[in-house]
């Protein structure tokens, strides 16, 4: 069988992050989108995106195909119902098409001639930025359940003080000598190769992915997961960053989410709650002006190689674009478009020559190539969001 995720109506609604990649290339939980679904499956999937991002997530098409829709999170009942469909059936999930086997993609939009079949038990389904850490700690619940099942966790150091052990799963290689791990209120998931080091304390639901790292006397608080290939350290709660980025230093992070390949400066702060207790906005890329979260906790949303210096303070609710550079004394306004540099002082537009060196080494330090199609996607990116950019 052919699977293919596609992005679905929600993919505007989760901007910055699916400027660069498909709804199905988010982290929530322990895993993406898409390696929850592959791993249910048993088999890799394509992706039906944007036109700009296919060279890099390409689509395969057989004479049967299943697309799913991306935005939601696999279940074991909804992966047998997924299997089992047959040509010209369609799962909805609350008005909405989960998933549809056809021979024609372009079908998409018309699901008219199609036996529909309701999946009525709950799921989680990311429509907005915030969802993915607001329903994080569920995901990280699902994700551990799944991939420890029937498994041996390697063992805990005796230095390591650990509350609830059969809540907390090692991989092989994990090194976490002198830390606290406290899965009484959620699991604790560490990957392979991962590190943390002396001194830290981690509260569950937590997940530290491969070749990541906790550095000394971290707090790290529940619904937080940390992607592969990051460096982290001070204070952080509910938080997710997707990988490959650095918060390396003292400083707090909260109800927030992190792309990859960005950097916050040693003591960057962001306030996650009004001084009002009012709910929070944040910018809304769809409607172009700032929409209601329902949430009274809400921080920062960072879109990828975006970068802030030492000493940043981000108001609560902030959004920030794809490759912005901010820097300077105050708070820098809650909506910072894509290749902004600067900070609460001004902004003038960061050029794509020096983007482009930038990325090189960044990504070159992890032993990856910004090659011509990360460049194509960030110069698409770049026309796209000039409208922002009135500097």
């Amino acid at each position: 069988m052919n699977y293919i995720l596609f992005d679905g109506e929600v993919r505007n609604a989760l901007l910055p992050f699916t400027y660069t990649r498909p709804v199905a290339d988010i982290r929530i939980g322990i895993l993406t989108i898409r390696e929850k679904w592959e791993k249910r499956l048993g088999f890799t999937t394509t992706t039906l995106t944007e036109d700009y991002l296919e060279e890099k997530f390409p689509i395969v098409e057989l004479e049967g195909n299943v697309l799913i829709n991306a935005s939601f999170l696999p279940s074991d009942a909804l992966v047998e119902k997924v299997k089992a469909l047959k040509e010209n059936q369609a799962i909805t999930y609350k008005d909405d098409i989960l998933a549809f086997f056809t021979t024609d993609t372009q079908e998409i939009e018309n699901f008219d001639h199609f036996e529909q079949l309701e999946f009525e038990s709950e799921l989680i389904q990311i429509k907005n930025s915030w969802d993915i850490f607001s329903r994080n700690a569920e995901a990280i619940q699902q994700d551990f359940d799944f991939l420890t099942e029937g498994r041996k966790s390697a063992a805990i150091p005796e230095m390591t003080v650990a509350f609830n052990k059969e809540s907390i799963f090692i991989e092989e290689g994990a090194k976490l000598p002198l830390c606290s791990l406290n899965a009484t209120d959620g699991p604790i998931y560490i990957g392979k190769n991962a590190e943390i080091m002396e001194g830290t304390s981690v509260r569950g639901p937590f997940a530290l992915c491969e070749n990541s790292t906790l550095k000394m006397g971290a707090k790290i608080y529940g619904g937080t997961t940390i992607g592969p290939h990051c460096k982290v350290g001070g204070e952080v709660n509910n938080s997710v960053l997707f990988g490959y980025s650095n918060k390396g230093h003292d400083g707090f992070l909260g109800n927030s989410v992190i792309g990859e390949w960005c950097n916050l400066g040693a003591d960057t702060n962001n306030s996650n709650l009004k001084n009002n207790y009012a709910e929070v906005k944040l910018w809304s890329y769809e409607t172009g002006r700032f929409a209601k979260t329902g949430l009274q906790f809400c921080g920062l949303m960072m879109g990828d190689h975006s970068k802030c210096g030492i000493n940043t303070m981000f108001n609560t609710g902030t959004v920030v674009g794809v490759s912005a550079n901010i820097f300077g004394p105050g708070f820098p306004r809650n909506f910072i478009p894509s290749f902004a540099w600067g900070g609460s002082g001004g902004y003038t537009t960061y050029q794509m020559n020096k983007v482009k060196e930038v990325a090189t080494v960044v990504m070159k330090r992890r032993g990856i190539e910004f090659d011509a199609k990360e460049e194509k996607i960030l110069e698409h990116i770049f026309e796209e969001t000039k409208q922002y950019r009135n500097f």
